[in-house]
Order: C-alpha cells, then sequence, then structure tokens
C-alpha cells in the first residue's frame, strides 16, 4: 500500500497507536517488532478493542478483513507516514537534542510559548524513531509550534529524526560525554548531534 492511500485511511482515525494494550476508539494500529515481541499477532485484537485499522508487514496476519492494510515494513510506513502529515501541516517545527537538558529545555519553550500559540510538544522523552512520529501524528491543523525533543545514541539518527520532523528551527542543548560507545567518542557525539544544525 502506497503512503498516499494509507494517510487517507489515517485521515479516518482518531490517532495512531503502536501500543495493543492502548487502542483509544476510532485508532489506527500500527504493528511493531522487537526482540521480544511482535506486533502483527495483535492486530485481530487491535480492531476488537476499538481501532479503525490495523497496519501489518506481514502477509500471514492481513487476511481478507478490508480493515487490516498491508505493507512491507511498519516502521519504516510509521516514520513515512509522519513525514507525509508533516508536509501537510503549516505548524513550525523547533527541534532540539543534546546530551543533557533536552526535556526541560522543551518544557521550558513549551511553558513560554503556549502563552500566545497553540502548541504540541513531545510528552514525556518520546524521543526516538518511534516517538518522534508518534509526536508528529498527534498534530492537527491548528497547531501553530510542534516542539519536538530528538534523542540519538549513534551518529546517522539525528539527521534520520530531521529528515521525518523536517524542523524549521534547531536548538543544541549541550555536548558531553555520553553514548560514546555509539558514536565512537566525543568527535562522534558532535558531529551527531551537529546533525540537526546540517539540516538546518
Amino acid at each position: 500500500m502506497d503512503i498516499s492511500t494509507l494517510y487517507k485511511c489515517f485521515t479516518e482515525c482518531s490517532g495512531v497507536t503502536t501500543d495493543s494494550r492502548n487502542c483509544p476508539e476510532g485508532s489506527m494500529f500500527i504493528a511493531l517488532k522487537g526482540e521480544t515481541f511482535n506486533g502483527n499477532a495483535f492486530a485481530a485484537q487491535a480492531l476488537e478493542k476499538g481501532c479503525r485499522y490495523a497496519v501489518v508487514d506481514e502477509e500471514q496476519y492481513a487476511g481478507e478483513n478490508p480493515h487490516i492494510l498491508l505493507v512491507d515494513n511498519c516502521l519504516r510506513t510509521l516514520q513515512e507516514l509522519a513525514n507525509f502529515h508533516r508536509r501537510t501541516l503549516d505548524t513550525l517545527i523547533i527541534g532540539i537534542t543534546g546530551t543533557n537538558g533536552k526535556t526541560t529545555t522543551k518544557e521550558l519553550i513549551a511553558a513560554v510559548l503556549q502563552k500566545k500559540y497553540r502548541i504540541l510538544y513531545t510528552l514525556g522523552n518520546l524521543n526516538n524513531h518511534i516517538g518522534v512520529p508518534l509526536t508528529l501524528l498527534a498534530m492537527t491543523r491548528d497547531v501553530e509550534f510542534g516542539i519536538v525533543e530528538m534523542g540519538a545514541s549513534a551518529c546517522g539518527e539525528i539527521a534520520l529524526l530531521c529528515s521525518i520532523a523536517e524542523p524549521n528551527y534547531g536548538i543544541v542543548t549541550n555536548i558531553g560525554r555520553a553514548h560514546l560507545e555509539g558514536f565512537g567518542g566525543p568527535e562522534g557525539v558532535r558531529r551527531g548531534k551537529g546533525e540537526l544544525y546540517d539540516w538546518l
């Protein structure tokens, strides 16, 4: 299924969930996989709990149900759907990354901007390749500013998040000695966090 067709289905939904234990009425369930779980196996259950559609990437779980949508890769589809949605919005996106202080900075910016603007910002620290798309997909057309926290533990991850969120503005809170194994050292941390500035 191509992303524009899937987006039409998304517009019929109340939101997106990746957790079959939390299925708001009318939402879209996207089946993700992990080392110890396969969301595809819970697609039918998600529909029973109230989801309008379930998105799977294993044909054996698709069956003939028109409300189960088959894609090549659910994680990539989640990210592409979020980017497609982001491009339909007039929302200005502020990306925030850094070794630490991201969540506090996000909360401070949100506290100031919401005095004048309609905003939506990352809940908690959902700042990875799953959390950022979910934040974007929660944005409605009346949101004027979106504040998106972006975390990373290796080079290339901030670049990926930027390609999804397409931020208009960005803040790097700081660059410190964290996730050195993934970044390959302090210089890798600088390059990785700097991917936000590279995007801008």
